[in-house]
């Protein structure tokens, strides 16, 4: 963002909230990222922390603090002050974890301001190299098949909510194989010791154009025009009516946080997230940034009602919990 940009932006977030709330921020914010440093969503918040700084006028600090597949972070954040020093920065995590955890000390929907949406990632289903990779033929394949496994990084995982949400559509019920983590997963897949999973695009692509895996579908609407997977179908033109998944990454505030300081703060996140630089950031790191009604603290409540009723069915009936 160039000096003029970045003054003019400055100064829209001061003259639309800045007088509302004032001497919001006078100390440093912090982010807090629930899952280890290195992953997605630490390079995300890292990449958002300055560019929010250089708005905001304070420094904005990433606090990795992971366990308990995210539900330790969150529970920070939630009994945090509502006073907008401390923000979070989670994925889909708030919209299954509901559902995935009978014991959990926090409700996503009541405890937590959303600020917006930023970025998602679509999926893409891919095959060990043998496996057919033409829809009909998969599906006529994986009926003579005694058993077809689906490997996931773990519940909770993208990978595992992907394949929910494919046996689901399909009608079909596969032997789940979990890992810990997407790499194994990925090794046993190329190796032929499992047959099919979900992988953020990202991670895959490497894999595909190496040709030791398969793609089979997106799961966003329309394929990937432009991209090295633009040949690849979505899941909707192959009539797998899941709907669209992508991993989308939203910014929250603890519940109770003035009104005047979550609009101050989204003020400052819509600016980031339209900016030409971060918008480069993320689809240089195969993620694609949010620029609809979701980067909206109400469309941000929306779609986070929405995205936890759409994933308790999928989770209750395979009954597959986390705790």
């Amino acid at each position: 963002m160039s000096s003029l940009l970045r003054s003019m932006a400055v100064l829209m977030v001061a003259v639309l909230f800045g007088n509302c709330h004032a001497g919001f921020p006078d100390r440093p914010i912090n982010i807090i990222v629930p899952y280890a440093a290195g992953g997605p969503m630490d390079k995300l918040a890292r990449q958002l922390a300055p560019q929010v700084s250089s708005l905001l006028g304070q420094p904005v600090i990433v606090q990795n603090q992971g366990g308990a597949g995210g539900n330790i972070g969150v529970a920070m954040a939630k009994r945090a002050a509502p006073d907008g020093y401390t923000l979070l920065l989670d994925h889909v995590h708030m919209a299954t974890a509901p559902s995935l955890y009978r014991k959990l000390d926090f409700a996503p929907a009541i405890d937590f301001e959303p600020l917006g949406v930023v970025a998602e990632s679509p999926l893409i289903l891919i095959s060990r190299p043998d496996v057919p990779n033409v829809f009909g033929d998969l599906l006529r394949w994986m009926a003579r098949q005694p058993q077809v496994t689906l490997a996931n990084a773990g519940i909770g995982s993208a990978s595992h909510l992907c394949g929910l949400l494919l046996q689901s559509s399909l009608k079909l019920r596969m032997t789940t194989v979990p890992y810990k983590g997407t790499g194994p997963a990925m090794i046993d897949l190329m190796s032929g010791q499992v047959d099919l999973m979900c992988d953020l695009t990202a991670n895959a692509l490497p894999q595909i154009q190496a040709g030791k895996v398969r793609p089979i579908a997106v799961t966003v609407r329309e394929p990937a025009t432009g991209t090295p997977l633009e040949a690849v179908p979505s899941m909707e033109k192959l009539g797998i009516a899941q709907g669209p998944l992508a991993i989308w990454y939203g910014l929250y505030a603890p519940r109770g946080t003035p009104t005047p300081v979550i609009q101050q703060l989204s003020a400052a996140l819509t600016t980031v997230t339209n900016s030409a630089a971060f918008r480069k950031q993320q689809m240089d790191s195969g993620l694609n940034p949010v620029n609809d009604w979701r980067l909206t603290p109400a469309g941000h409540r929306k779609y986070l009602h929405e995205e936890i009723n759409r994933w308790a069915g999928p989770i209750k009936a395979a009954g597959e919990y986390a705790d």
